[in-house]
């Protein structure tokens, strides 16, 4: 059995200052791992893709994403924007004083 190095990529998109997304960190092996400890350490949602972690890698560092992934990375956003919302809900929830019933 061969043994497969482990890849990594990350991206970074915030809407109100990037135009596009941007790769931001790609690595395997001890890099790969490093990246993947980082973003848990700072709670950065993680996706598994093989096929788009090998598109992501053939990128230089800070280089916009392609057209060609647009859809393929806008589904991974939408996702994250997905998994962000029911956190917040969810936060907001248990933050959230209830006020007792008016006794009348």
């Amino acid at each position: 059995m061969a043994y497969i190095r482990k890849k990594a990529a990350a991206i970074k998109y915030d809407n109100k200052t990037d135009k596009v997304p941007r790769l931001v960190a790609k690595g395997k092996g001890l890099v790969a791992d490093n990246i993947i400890a980082k973003a848990k350490e700072h709670g950065v949602y993680i996706k598994e893709d093989k096929d788009l972690v090998e598109a992501l890698s053939t990128l230089d560092l800070f280089d916009d994403i392609p057209v060609e992934l647009y859809k393929v990375v806008a589904a991974l956003l939408a996702e994250l924007y997905k998994i962000n919302g029911k956190i917040k809900e969810q936060k907001a929830q248990t933050q959230t004083p209830v006020s007792p019933p008016n006794a009348h």
